[in-house]
């Protein structure tokens, strides 16, 4: 049994000295409607402070009356000084404590769930980790692993880009990416990484049980050790002109090929 840490996760689950590149270990923040409505709908955020404009607090009212929850009222110029002009906060702006800790064997296989994990390997842009998140939302996978360095923070453009992923997929953040893998493969996952020089075609590949996809970073692909600790590498077959795809579209595909997969398989 795993010695519990003061969030409620596994002191040995390896957040990192960073929280996935968060140097703030006490909260962050998170805008955007649909961020803010599934954070507001997520029982195990602790919310410490919201600012909305009164437009965004209309479209918000269900989730603020359902949670209990007074937000500030505020003038939407406020919000161009915080978080900045650039940010397309739609008038909300949300302080909340970071999610509890995740330990990658929480993960572990079990009766009637979609046994499917996700991992990233040191995948640095928060708009592609966001679009990756919500992916596995919409096909239901079990969490997300990703590295402790090199992973961007668990908030703001992460979490809009993910609309709502970011609450409904656990993620994990470790300091080891290997070690990971391996407790992931001692639970009993078939680890597939996807690679533009693996062994073959994803969609060739026989996917019956419990699945790790392993995505590499944007630029250079999975790191060495990381390749070592997958079953197979696998490639997603393209028709076109560009034989490579952005590391958020490669995950959707990936995920909808292993979703194809186990339907075959079960006739």
């Amino acid at each position: 049994m795993r010695n519990k840490g003061p969030r409620g996760g596994s002191r040995d689950s390896g957040r990192g000295e960073n929280r996935g590149g968060n140097p703030d270990l006490t909260h962050v923040r998170l805008w955007g409607i649909h961020a803010v409505e599934a954070a507001l709908g997520n029982p195990l955020r602790k919310i410490k402070r919201l600012r909305i404009t009164e437009n965004a607090r209309q479209r918000l009212a269900a989730a603020l009356e359902a949670r209990g929850v007074q937000p500030e009222v505020v003038n939407a110029r406020d919000f161009d000084r915080d978080p900045g002009a650039d940010v397309v906060h739609q008038g909300v702006l949300l302080d909340t404590e970071l999610l509890p800790d995740i330990d990658p064997r929480d993960f572990a296989p079990g009766p009637k769930r979609n046994d499917l994990v996700i991992v990233l390997d040191q995948v640095t842009d928060p708009h592609n980790v966001g679009a990756i998140l919500r992916s596995a939302a919409a096909f239901g996978a079990r969490g997300l692993v990703m590295t402790a360095r090199n992973s961007p923070p668990l908030e703001g453009t992460l979490a809009k880009a993910a609309s709502g992923g970011l609450e409904l997929v656990p993620v994990s953040v470790v300091p080891n990416l290997s070690r990971a893998l391996e407790q992931l493969a001692e639970a009993g996952y078939f680890r597939i990484g996807l690679d533009g020089q693996g062994e073959g075609p994803l969609e060739d590949q026989k996917i019956t049980g419990p699945t790790v996809l392993v995505l590499g970073a944007e630029d250079t692909g999975m790191r060495r050790l990381t390749r070592e600790n997958c079953d197979v590498a696998c490639r997603i077959s393209t028709f076109g002109g560009l034989a490579s795809l952005n590391v958020s579209n490669a995950a959707a595909v990936a995920m909808h090929a292993v979703a194809m997969g186990r339907r075959a398989s079960t006739g």
